[in-house]
Formats: structure tokens, sequence, C-alpha cells
């Protein structure tokens, strides 16, 4: 029998319908090419923001200079204060960064040995700093000063050598190290012996030069954190390693003092060096306007430049491209502020010898005296032939016509500056994560001003190098990562989509046991209410839904199995998998063609509680409680994570990575979501469509940088185990709903629910907009009702709980504020007076249409919604869907109405300044620039049209039918058929004839295509007919008002067996035999619960998920106070709706009186003479709705920015598609990729 596995059971079939499998969203070709732009762009900043810091930082000690005439010498006291500025700005803006940490998140107190060592080194380097750029710099040569900062490296190249050598393993570096600090040791030889020997008799210029060189050796002592930790891991010292500890622990309060220090260090130098006590402060406001602009641009540039490189030297590590967009700009920089100060002296003395003609001596020292110290101070010209010739003046003291002394100074230079290169050469093999954390790459979070380019690359963190060193990366830890889909009544295509995306995974992280991964998956479906009883068979049988999934499993393993064979090529047969009865169900084990494995969990609602957040407890206990913790996986609950999916959620392998990255890249993230995108046709989904987009744009994006995301979405969403499993998490996410509001608040969106619980405990949740996920929408306008009557009070009952507990979570939650939380109340506030904002719409629109008094147009727009309240107290739920449709109609027509009249009155008025054109053309706008910073999404501002013609439905109707609805518990989507009292209140209703006689025929037919389908069919078509005629019986009459269910509705209850009389006894007697028969070409072998297991399960049972017996008077007591509920809520929501639109009746009236004037502007912005009139509540209304709007954007734009640069570098470190995986070496991914 085994043999015959080779064989085909139908080898003439076998031509195939091969679903899409590749990725056919996501345009790489234009990522690529976003990816090189963005690349190309951080290294010219880089280069040229570096180049600006350092030019205009020598021009400050360049016009300091006592020889040069831009600056008149009492006014050269302000260079030197404004280059104290430059070396202190960098320390204040660590100061209040480290402030605002020590007051918003805790920090703790260092050693006073500690905090001893550290200030002792930074008095030094503050001291070294000051006494190098204020004191010795203003008297030294301009290609000195461009250089001599490069020796700064001295004592970091000796330490790398002794780091090195202490060392166990052979380095790499130790020969370049050595080198760098013997060349910058010639170049202080060098520059001393250049100036000594120049006149021995200047004891002025001895003492400046002594200043220049022990300045910058001092400032060498600012990297010594670098190599301490080095030092101490191979040293056997007690006092080395407890330093180093210590440090890295507080170094939040060492930051903020020595801050302080090197502050008052500098401005001690500044109050030493320069005559502050007898300087007339006069001076500083008595500057000529030109001399002053011209200081206020130089240090400005200064200041600004060096705050922003080194912004874009972490973006550009952040984004793994250190070697390009990193070292290389920032080593050429010093070469590039060289050639921009001595290229124009050059040309204009080759000038000034043109000039002569012969006529005269033309050598330097005579243009020096002629030219440059002969010239008039006054600024009457342009600005940059007196710079030129101030620095040509720093230049005069040597004699440029002999070679000794042009030798000697590009000597001392060039070792300056290659001694650097050499002890920065280490940092072009530098191994580095994806994930790495900024903290984790530079040892400060601290930037010299001063000689920027040098603090960023010496502060870049040093390893020991061996010569092996790519074999000995230490490799992350591997992170487990459980996939949970929960599936119900999903659809064929539905269903494909998600096995689709779990074969595609698979292929591109393969399981491979002898080589260690970056990511190990294991997915698990859990599959809810799956069994139903069949006549004529001793056991339950699964229903057509999972008979569906069975049938797509084996076609999509087939299709992955053989995906890279021809089709002349003999097939591989997909190997036997394992079908186990369990407690609660069944189990279906599948190892996927890579390795991984897939669990699929049938469940039976009379074994085990049924419902999405029973499914979910279900598997957080399974695999947290038991598999993680008790069981097989001992290792750390942090780098376990669970994907949450739901049961048609499409995404590929790429965005599960981008979420991956987020929770190993902060440790606090309890969880992430992606960019959820909703597939469909039809114009409710291209509603949605929109809506998704503004709601991921703006308020997503806003929570996230702001705050917290408040609700992470079941269907695509990444949680830590470490955090599920916190207290007062997991363990209070299985509490059953006892309560009204916990029926709405627990089971309405139990994801926002689960959110909550994670936020009051301290975890952040995060938002990753690259990575993107699919997911089917309502295409119907009452399942997108439905639907949203779920949503809206279940996300206003958790907002509500986190304000209520605001004090506590911004205590404890380092990510919120009190500040955000306002935001959040002002949102919640504009969210419920959504209705009367909408009526006050209609109300302008009715204004501008029929050209009424606005007050009886706020009674006509009263009218139509007021009565649509009072009847849908009276009337069903489908009913008020329909009325509702219908108004959303007429109102959409109203709107676009209304929306060209408003742009014929803008022409016609020649002015944009109304109320009504100002929210129109600055909505539109908004939304019109926000798209264009999503280019992938751009084509959805076509469906923004439907979005603002249908704001009276989405933002009035819905609220009015999702609170009178709101006892309505069912889930409302994907329901086949009515509830079970509903059913039997409609078989009790009396038929007609010709009735009776369809019901008969349709039972007779829709029981044989069971039986049929049961016996052994395998056809995905029969399938579907049979789903359709399920449909079809169970739609045949209109289901009750189900305004006071309490439990979700459910599938008719299956008539006694006694009352049914099958033809034929079906040979399928268990479920196991049904689906070993419909498992065509994939042998299905039984195998048994381990007894552990088996145990767990019914003790999980027992405890948390024992089915919910059914109790008439509780369901009946619930029912009542669900609508009491409903009745107090509805109250309030609709009492404030009313007292908003009372005030702006009565404002209306007295617009005599109470009014704010606005002058009425032109399409030339040209004032007209005449004025606009705003009532101060309205005025109110849109400076709030502005700063909403302006915040989110704001956001927005941040999220984009730091968005792109985790793209750019998962762009180049991970494949971009699945057929690029052929190429991949595994060896890529044994350690999480590194550049």
């Amino acid at each position: 029998m085994d043999e015959d596995r080779g064989i085909p059971k139908h080898p003439w079939d076998t031509c195939r319908e091969v679903p899409a499998i590749e990725d056919e969203r996501t345009p790489w070709k234009m990522l690529k090419l976003l990816k090189t732009i963005t690349l190309c762009v951080v290294a010219v900043f880089v280069f040229g923001l570096a180049l600006c810091s350092k030019a205009t930082f020598l021009l400050l000690i360049t016009l300091s200079n006592e020889g040069t005439k831009t600056l008149p010498a009492e006014q050269k006291p302000v260079a030197l204060l404004c280059i104290g500025c430059a070396l202190i700005t960098s320390s204040v803006l660590l100061l209040q960064k480290s402030l605002w940490k020590a007051c918003y998140k805790s920090s703790k107190m260092p050693d006073k040995i500690t905090v001893a060592m550290v200030l002792f080194f930074e008095f030094l380097v503050a001291m070294g700093a000051a006494i190098l750029t204020i004191v010795a710099m203003p008297h030294l040569d301009i290609v000195t000063n461009v250089t001599i900062l490069n020796g700064v490296a001295v004592l970091s190249a000796l330490l790398q050598a002794i780091t090195q050598c202490t060392a166990k393993e052979r380095n790499r570096f130790l020969v370049p190290s050595i080198f760098a600090f013997l060349l910058i040791l010639l170049g202080y030889v060098l520059f001393l012996f250049l100036y000594i020997t120049k006149d021995p008799t200047d004891t002025k210029m001895i003492i400046w030069v002594g200043l220049a060189v022990g300045g910058s050796i001092l400032v060498s002592f600012n990297w010594w954190e670098n190599y301490l930790r080095l030092i101490s891991e191979n040293n056997s010292s007690v006092f080395l390693k407890a330093l180093c500890k210590d440090v890295k622990k507080c170094q939040n309060m060492l930051h903020i003092l020595s801050s302080l220090l090197r502050i008052a260090v500098t401005a001690g130098v500044l109050g030493a060096y320069v005559p502050l006590a007898k300087m007339d402060w006069y001076i500083l406001t008595s500057i000529p306007s030109r001399e002053t602009k011209m200081i206020a641009i130089i240090i400005g540039v200064q200041l600004i430049s060096s705050a922003l490189c080194h912004w874009f030297s972490l973006v550009a590590c952040k984004m793994h491209a250190l070697r390009r967009c990193f070292i290389l700009p920032l080593h050429l920089a010093s070469l590039a502020v060289m050639v921009l100060f001595i290229v124009p002296v050059i040309v204009y003395y080759e000038d000034y010898r043109i000039s002569l003609n012969g006529t005269a001596s033309s050598n330097f020292t005579g243009y020096c005296n002629e030219v440059v110290d002969g010239r008039n101070q006054s600024l009457n010209g342009s600005v940059f032939p007196q710079l030129v010739l101030d620095v040509t003046h720093t230049l005069c003291f040597l004699d440029m016509s002999k070679i000794f002394d042009i030798g000697m100074l590009t000597g001392s230079a060039v070792s300056w500056w290659l001694g650097l290169v050499l002890a920065t050469l280490h940092l072009w093999f530098l191994s580095l994560y994806r994930i790495q954390r900024t903290q984790d790459l530079f040892v400060r979070r601290l930037y010299e001003g001063g000689f920027l380019e040098q603090s960023l690359l010496l502060n870049t963190r040093f390893d020991v190098q061996t010569t092996q060193k790519r074999k000995q990366f230490k490799p992350l830890d591997t992170v487990k990562v459980f996939l949970c889909a929960t599936m119900w009544h999903e659809t064929y295509d539905e269903m494909m989509n998600i096995i689709i995306s779990i074969f595609r995974l698979d292929k591109y992280r393969p399981k491979v046991e002898e080589k260690n991964t970056d990511v190990v998956f294991e997915t698990h479906i859990y599959f809810d209410d799956a069994f139903n009883d069949v006549p004529g068979s001793q056991g339950r049988h699964v229903n057509e839904y999972a008979e569906m999934l069975v049938i797509i499993l084996r076609e999509v393993y087939g299709v992955f199995l053989n995906m890279d064979r021809g089709l002349f090529i003999k097939q591989e047969q997909i190997p036997d998998q394992k079908i186990v009865t369990t407690p609660y169900g069944g189990r279906l084990v599948l190892t996927m063609p890579h390795g991984n494995s897939l669990v699929v969990h049938f469940k039976d609602k009379t074994l085990i509680r049924h419902k999405k957040r029973w499914s979910q407890v279900m598997y957080l206990y399974y695999l947290l409680g038991w598999k993680l913790s008790t069981k097989y996986f001992k290792r750390e609950k942090h780098n376990t994570y669970i994907l949450a999916l739901d049961g048609d959620t499409d995404f590929q392998p790429a965005a599960v990575m981008l979420l991956i990255d987020r929770l190993k890249l902060y440790p606090l993230v309890g969880a992430a979501c992606g960019r959820i995108h909703p597939t469909g046709s039809g114009p409710v989904v291209w509603y949605q469509k929109f809506e998704y987009a503004v709601g991921h744009w703006l308020h997503k994006t806003a929570e996230h940088v702001f705050g917290c995301v408040l609700c992470s979405p079941g269907c695509f969403s990444l949680f830590r185990g470490a955090a599920l499993m916190d207290d007062n998490v997991m363990k209070r996410y299985s509490t059953k709903s006892s309560k009204a509001r916990h029926h709405i608040q627990y089971d309405q969106g139990e994801d926002r629910w689960l959110c909550t619980l994670l936020l009051k405990q301290g975890w952040r949740v995060e938002y990753n907009a690259a990575s993107d996920a699919y997911t089917n929408a309502p295409e119907d306008f009452k399942e997108f009702y439905n639907q949203r009557r779920r949503w809206g009070p279940s996300t206003m009952a958790n907002v509500v709980d986190l304000l209520g507990s605001a004090t506590l979570i911004s205590q404890r939650n380092p990510s919120i504020s009190k500040l955000y939380m306002l935001y959040q109340l002002i949102s919640l506030a504009a969210s419920i007076l959504a209705p009367s904002t909408v009526i006050l719409m209609i109300a302008g629109s009715l204004t501008v249409l029929l050209d009424i008094h606005p007050s009886v147009a706020l009674v006509l727009a009263v009218i139509p919604p007021a009565i649509f309240l009072g009847i849908s107290f009276k009337i069903k739920a489908d009913t008020q869907i329909v009325i509702a449709a219908i108004m959303s109609i007429m109102y959409a027509f109203l709107m676009m109405i209304a929306a060209i009249i408003i742009i014929g009155n803008m022409v016609k008025d020649e002015t944009i300044l109304t109320p009504s054109s100002i929210f129109l053309i600055s909505l539109a706008g908004f939304y019109l620039i926000t798209a264009i910073l999503h280019p992938q999404e751009i084509g959805l501002v076509v469906f923004g049209l439907i979005y603002l013609i249908s704001i009276p439905s989405a933002y009035m109707l819905l609220a009015i039918y999702s609170m009178v609805n709101m006892n309505n518990v069912s889930w409302g989507t994907r329901e086949t058929a009515p509830a079970a009292g509903a059913a039997k209140q409609e078989a009790a209703a009396p038929q007609t004839n010709a009735q009776k006689a369809k019901s008969t025929i349709t039972r007779f037919f829709s029981r044989a295509k069971c039986c049929r389908r049961l016996c052994r069919t395998g056809s995905t078509e029969e399938l579907i007919v049979s789903q359709d005629i399920q449909t079809m019986e169970a739609t045949e009459s209109e289901p009750q008002p189900q305004n006071s269910i309490v439990e979700d509705a459910s599938l008719p209850e299956e008539e006694p067996s006694s009352r049914r009389e099958s033809a034929f006894t079906c040979p399928n007697q268990s479920w196991v035999s049904q689906l070993q028969s419909l498992s065509d070409g994939m042998r299905l072998r039984e195998h048994t619960l381990d007894v552990d297991e088996e145990q767990f399960f019914r003790e999980l049972t027992a405890r948390y998920l024992e089915p919910l017996p059914e109790n008439k008077k509780k369901q009946k007591n619930m029912t009542e106070k669900l609508k009491d509920l409903r009745n107090k809520i509805t109250f309030v929501y609709f009492i404030c709706n009313a007292f908003w639109l009372i005030v702006t009746f009565t404002l209306q009236f007295l617009e005599s009186t109470i009014f704010i004037k606005v002058p009425k502007i032109d399409f030339d912005l040209e004032f007209t003479g005449e004025y606009i009139y705003i009532d101060p509540v309205g005025f109110m209304f849109i400076l709030s709705f502005v700063m909403l709007v302006l915040i989110q954007f704001i956001g927005m734009l941040y999220h984009r920015i730091y968005t792109l640069i985790h793209y750019v570098a998962f762009l180049d470190t991970e494949p971009m598609a699945i057929n690029d995986e052929e190429s991949i070496d595994l060896d890529d991914f044994s350690s999480g990729t590194m550049v």
C-alpha cells in the first residue's frame, strides 16, 4: 500500500488551478527606487550639514582672531560668546531630555565613586574643549584649525590598542589602531616644530600652541566609556566591572550632572578669558545691523546644522547605511571644509599676482602686508571677500612660498586626518542587527558642536573584531511566534487567503533543526462551532465550513509542495498527516512542506465554550500557560509572541517580520498592529477603504506618537507573551460577562478590551504602517451597520474606562501622559457630539440650498433624525437599517448639491473666507496632502468623495442605530441563520400552501445534498452549493427583532432524531472517517492525544471554558439589564447632542449681539471691505477641529519618517519577495539579519 504513495490516484488529471501566491500588491521596484533615493538624500544631508557645522564654527574662530578685520576688536568677544554657545548647546539639549526622562520615568541614583569618576572625566573634557576652541584656536592658522580637531582621537586610538591587547583572541584592527596613535602623535610633533621654530622668542605663541595640544588631549578623554566595557570584560577587576554596570544603569542621572558641569566649566572659561566684567554690554545691541545679521546667521547655521547632522547620522545608522551615509560623508566633510577655505585663498592670491603683471614683488608675504592687513575695516561691499581675507590673515605668519613651511603644515594636517581614519577603520566592518537600538550603537547621547564629525565617529560602539568575526557574531535569541487564527463561517476565498499566507510564511522561514534561526513559526487555527449532528451516524460530524477548510488545506499543500516542478515532472505526493480526537472536539495536525507546524482545532460547542473571545482564551492558556510555561518551551516569555489573525486575513511574510522588529526593538512594547486594508467591492467597501485609510493615516499615527495605540485589531496584531501573561491581563480577559456593561465592553470589542488591559499594566501598544494586511470588509449595508453597531459602543466603553483610570495609567504607563488622556477626552467628546455636528452641517447646507434663515434650516435638519430616533425604539432592527439606507441616499444627494452650491457661491462672491468654504477647502486639502505622503495609497483619494457624502449616514444615522440597538449583543456579521428563539417563533407562524410546498421541496433537496456530501464527495463546488442551500433555507423567513438577544445568533437547533427519517445510513460514522474520506491525496492518520495534554484541556474546560448552560430566567434578567443600560446611555448621549443644538440655536437668535467679526477676503487674499459674522460656539468648534487635525498631522509626519527609516533598513536586510528565497543562505538568518 505504501509503495503506491508515489503514484497519483488520477494520473490523467494532472492539470491544476493554482491560486495567486506571489505578492501582487507590493510595488517592489518602486520601493527599491525609494530606498536608493532616501539613502542618497541622507548621505547628502549628513555631508552637507557636517560641512556647514564645521565651516561656521571655524568662521567664528576666525572672526575672533586678533588680526582679522571683519569684526572690530570691541566686538570680538561676541564671537567668543557664540563659540561658547556652540559648545554648550548640546549639553543644554541633553539636560532638557534627561530632566524630562527623570520626571517622566524612573531614574536611579549612581554611587558616589561613579559620580566622582564620571564628573572628573567630564571636567577634563569640558575644560579641554573650552581651552582649545575659545583660547587657543583663535591664534592658529585655518589649516591647523581644520585638522587639529582630528587629533582628539589620540586617546581613543591608544585605548583601542590596549583593549585589543587585553582581548584573548587575535584581532583585526590592532595594527591600524597603533598606526593611528603614531600618526596623531606625528601630527602633534610637526605642529609643535612648525610653530615653535618659526619664532622661538614668541612666548605667547608657544603658550597658545601648548594649550592647543593640551586641550585636544583633554578632549580625547570624552569617549572613555566606549572602551571601559571591553576592558572590564577582559579584566578581573571588580571595581571596573561595578563602575561599568553603574554607569549604564544610572545613565540618566549622570547625564544631568555631567551636562550641568559642562555648562558651568564652559561658562567659567569664558568668564576667565573674555573680560566680561569690563565689557560694555551695550555692544551687544549696538553692533551694526550688517555685522549682527552675519553673526546671527553664522551661529544659527552652526547650531541648527549640528543638531540636524546628529539626527541624520542616527537615521543613517538606523537605515543600516553605516558606510554609505555615515562614515564616508563624515570623513569627506573635513576634506571639503579644507577645500572650502583654502581654494578661495589661493584664487584671491592668484588674482592679486595676475593684477600686478610682474611690476612688483608678488610673494605671499607682500600680499599679506599690502592687501590682507592693509585693507579698510568697513563692510560696505560683499562680506565674502572680507571673510576670505580674514582666513588668509591666519596663514600670513608663514611664508607660503617656502616648501618647508608648506610641507610641515601639510604633513601635520595629513597625519591628523589619516590618524582619525585609521582610528575609525573598525566602523567599516562593524556588524549590526537590523533592530539595533541607538543606545546600543552610540555610547553617549551627547554630540560635540565644536568637532561634530569626530564626536559622531568616535562615539560609535567599538568591538574587538577577530579575524573570524562573522562566525563569532553573537546570535540573538530565537523568537517563537504562534500564529493564532479564529474561524467560524468564512467563505472559500477567505479561507484560501489565510491558508496561502500561512504556507507562504512557511516557505519564507523554513524550520531547519540543525541551524539556529532568528524566528520559528507555529500556526494554530481555532474553528468555532465546527460540529453538528448527522442522522444515521454514531458520532457528530464537522460542518461544511470545516470540510471546506480541509479541502483547501489539501489543495494549497499540493501547490506549495510542487511549486517548482514542471507539468511533466513527477509530482511529489503529500505526506501523511495526523488527525486526533480531543476533549474539545478534534484536531488536524499538519507538517507544512518546509517543516513548520499547522494545527487546526475543531471546537464542539457542546464540549467547550464557543465564540471568538473564548477561542482566544483557549489558545492563550494552551500556548502560553501550558506549552510555554510547563511543557515544551522553557525559554523566556519575552521571546515568545502571538500573532492574532482573523479567518480571512491575507498577509505577506514581510509584514510579520516588521511587527517582530517592533517587539524585539523595544522590550516594553506589549503589542503592535499593522496597516489593515479592507477588500471587496461596492460603495460600502469603497467608503470603508477611505475610512480605514484616514483612521490609520491620522488617528493611529497620532496615538502611536503622542501616547499609545488604544486598539490593536485582532485581525492582524502581534502580542508579546510576557505582556499577555502579566497580572490582570490574561486572567482578567478570561472573565465571564456578568453585568450588562461587560457584554458591551468585553464581548463586542474583545481586541480593544485586551489592549485596555495591556495599557493599564504599563505595556505600550504600537502601530507599524509598513506592515500591510488585507481583510474582507462588509459589502452589504446591513452587515456594515451591524458590525459598527458592535464597534461603536465597545470603543466608547473602553475609552471611558481608560479615562476613568487616567491618573493610575499615566503613573504606571511611561508612554501615556495626562495631556494624551486630555487628547482622548476631546476626541471622545467630538465623537459623542458627531450627530449634532452633522445636523448643523445639514442645516448649513439647507441654508445655502433653500436660501432660508439658519434657525429655520436648523429646525428642518433636526426633524428627520429625531423621527428616525423615535421610531427606532419600536421597529425591527432590519427595518431601521432599511430606513437608514434610504435616508443615507437622500443625505448623500443633499451633500453633493450643497458642495456644488458652496463652490458656486465661492466663484460668485469671489471669496473663500466663509465658514462652509473654509471647512470644505481645508478638509479636501488636508486629505489630499495626507494622501500624497502615502504614495502607495494615493489612489484612495478617489473614494474620498463617497466618504464626504456619506458623513450624515456614518456619523449621525449609524450613531442612532448603534445607541438604540446597544442591548443587542449578537455578533451581527457572518450569520447564516437567525437566532434560535427567532427561528422557533418564525416556525410557529402560519404558512400558506405555496410556502409549505416550497419549504418541503427545499428541505428535501437540502437533505439529499447534505447526505451526498457526507457520504463522499470531496468536491468544493458541492460544498458551496450545500452552503448556499442552507443559507437560502435560513433566510426563507425574516428573523424577528434581535434588540434583546443576549447570546450571539446561532444556527437553528437540530430537530430531534426521532422526528427525522433518513432514507439510508451515511457510511461515515464519525468526523474522523468523514475528513479521511475528504482528504484525497493527503492521508490522515488517526493518532491519540498525549495523556498530560488531554488532562490539561479537561482542567482548562472545567475552570474557564465550560459551555454556558441555558438559563431562561438569567437571560431574561440580563435582557432587561441591557435595555436599562441602553436607555441610560442613550438618554445621556442624545441629551448632550440636544444641548449642543439648543446652544447653537439660541446663539443664532442672538447673532446681532454675540458674534465674532472676521474680515472677508477675495481670491487674491485682499480685504473686500465686508465682514463675516461667526457665533462663538461655532468658532470654538472650528478651532478645536483645527487643533485636532494639526496634532494628528504632526504625528503623521513624525510617524512617516520613522516608518521610512524602518522600511529602508528592512529592504536592505531582508529578501523582498518569495521568489528570491531560493538564493538565500540560511546563515543570513542565523542570528537576526546583520550587515
